[in-house]
């Protein structure tokens, strides 16, 4: 075996480790984002307090995925397209970690409002675009081990399902806020978790543009499909 060779198999190699470290990632992100719109369907607060408790497991492993990428560049001065692969795990990484963020993040709301009634059907409506946004992170992650750039652009255009569902939830919950007054923060709080939610579908988007970049180069050139057409703005941090 020449040394280029070498060269060659060993960064296919530590590759490999660091993609399975980015796969974990991708699992414990999709269950933490069903998890914690069923904890707050079903009012579970023990279900929350574990969704986050395991956002350290995410974070830790971002941390690996970012060392050891960083010790790959490093000892294997990658170029060309080795060095966009190693630059676009660490992006996916990053994506990852936020999407874990915000899970947490509605399960932290939904032990404050497991001690108050439900409003109306929108437990229910989160936990419908929590399936949306788990199976874009899905396939989007399908797609970077495919590298796979139709699937990509496929979850790019999904985004706004997403926002569609967020828009409709936005207007129930104003709804409720005008006919009783009374249940002004418990909304709040509902708009709070559907935000964090829309928001896990653009980092999702992001990952299935960090695909296409991988593959071609590029990042789309297009404007993001967007459906999100509310002009109430959130306190949740990008």
């Amino acid at each position: 075996m020449s040394q280029s060779q070498h060269i060659v198999s060993a960064f296919d190699r530590d590759l490999e480790a660091v993609q399975a470290q980015i796969m974990k990632m991708g699992g414990l992100v999709e269950a933490a984002t069903l998890d914690c719109a069923r904890a707050l369907e079903d009012r579970d607060e023990e279900l929350a307090r574990r969704i986050v408790a395991a956002d350290r497991d995410i974070d830790l492993l971002e941390a690996q995925v970012n060392e050891e990428t960083a010790r790959l560049i490093a000892l294997r001065g990658p170029i060309a397209s080795d060095l966009r692969t190693a630059l676009t795990v660490l992006k996916i990484a990053a994506a990852l970690e936020r999407m874990g963020d915000y899970a947490k993040n509605v399960a932290k709301r939904s032990t404050v409002l497991a001690q108050s009634g439900p409003v109306g059907e929108t437990a229910s409506t989160v936990r419908r675009m929590a399936r949306h946004v788990e199976q874009m992170l899905k396939d989007a992650l399908d797609a970077y081990i495919r590298r796979d750039v139709a699937l990509a652009a496929d979850v790019r255009n999904r985004d706004k399902d997403v926002d569609q569902i967020y828009n409709a939830l936005f207007r129930i919950l104003l709804t409720h806020m005008l006919e009783d007054p009374r249940s002004i923060t418990n909304c709040m709080h509902l708009h709070f978790i559907a935000k964090n939610m829309e928001r896990m579908g653009d980092h999702a988007t992001g990952i299935a543009e960090q695909v296409v970049y991988l593959v071609t180069g590029d990042l789309p050139d297009d404007p993001r499909p967007k459906g999100d057409s509310t002009a109430f703005v959130a306190s949740v941090n990008d």
